[in-house]
């Protein structure tokens, strides 16, 4: 079994371990207006918990890609994402933070230098990985950024074991285009679960805001593309999807069981295509740049 199997795998008891975590004073409190950055995984992260933190009326919150926070904007608190906590790009923002912003970070690992540089850390070393592709660490840490606004993680844990224990529903080679869908907080999901199929497949695959998806993309839709809701998406446009000739999946009620579902079809494609679903080509477990 490759190391990314048993990290998907283990993520139900991975997300109860980390709702349980105290996180008082460790992540930006209500009312602050937060910035929250990221790269790759960890960008879609911090675009999910900034959906969620407005919706939820925690603050107004911006989530960027580490290298593309807007100059001259100002924020009561940045809060940095990263697996490693050795990316440049998020070091060196949270570095360029102005003397009034307080930094915080989520991190796996304790003695990295992002955990060193930042005011406050959340540390989850047990969610740390040996697969270059992110599974475990990014949804623990999205657990962890939900349990601080106040959604617990059992109903998301028992909905993923059930994904876990459950036959896939479709072939996944069966497929040539593979097209996520989100609204709200679920966009970033979208996103990540996009990824995970581009990175451990090589296979084409795209997320759209949901009611985006009509205006254009949808051309794409045939026998040959399957169509993954994350959680509750408009009836009347999956019924569009699937007059296209697209499958659909129906949706989980809970989001993070549909990104363990689009986990599990990463990997089956990957196998089913003689690939390494650990060890993509061309990435590595962090980007650090001279």
């Amino acid at each position: 079994m490759s190391a990314i199997e048993q990290e998907v795998a283990s993520q139900p008891c991975v997300w109860l371990e980390a709702g349980r975590l105290d996180t008082d004073g460790l992540l930006p409190p209500r009312g602050a207006r937060v910035a929250a950055i990221g790269c790759g995984t960890s960008l879609y992260v911090a675009q999910a918990y900034a959906a969620a933190r407005e919706a939820g009326g925690h603050g107004e919150t911006d989530a960027f890609p580490a290298s593309e926070i807007p100059a001259g904007r100002a924020y009561d608190a940045m809060l940095a994402i990263s697996r490693s906590g050795t990316t440049t790009e998020v070091l060196d923002a949270v570095s360029g933070a102005g003397r009034r912003t307080r930094t915080f970070a989520v991190t796996a690992v304790t003695s990295s230098p992002l955990a060193q540089a930042v005011s406050r850390a959340v540390l989850l070393p047990f969610a740390d990985e040996r697969s270059v592709v992110q599974t475990r660490f990014a949804t623990a840490a999205l657990v962890v950024l939900r349990a601080h606004l106040g959604i617990a993680p059992g109903d998301a844990a028992a909905a993923a074991a059930r994904v876990l224990d459950a036959p896939l529903p479709v072939d996944a080679e069966a497929f040539e285009r593979f097209h996520f869908l989100g609204r709200g907080w679920t966009v970033g999901l979208a996103s990540e679960a996009a990824l995970k199929v581009r990175e451990a497949a090589q296979a084409w695959s795209e997320a759209y805001p949901a009611m985006e998806y009509r205006h254009g993309p949808i051309a794409l839709a045939d026998e040959r593309t399957l169509v993954v809701p994350m959680g509750d998406v408009d009836a009347a446009l999956l019924a569009d999807v699937g007059a296209a000739g697209a499958t659909v999946l129906d949706p989980d009620p809970e989001p993070l069981a549909s990104l363990v579902l689009a986990h599990r079809l990463a990997i089956a494609l990957a196998h089913a295509r003689g690939l390494d679903p650990d060890n993509p080509r061309n990435l590595t477990r962090s980007v650090v740049l001279p």
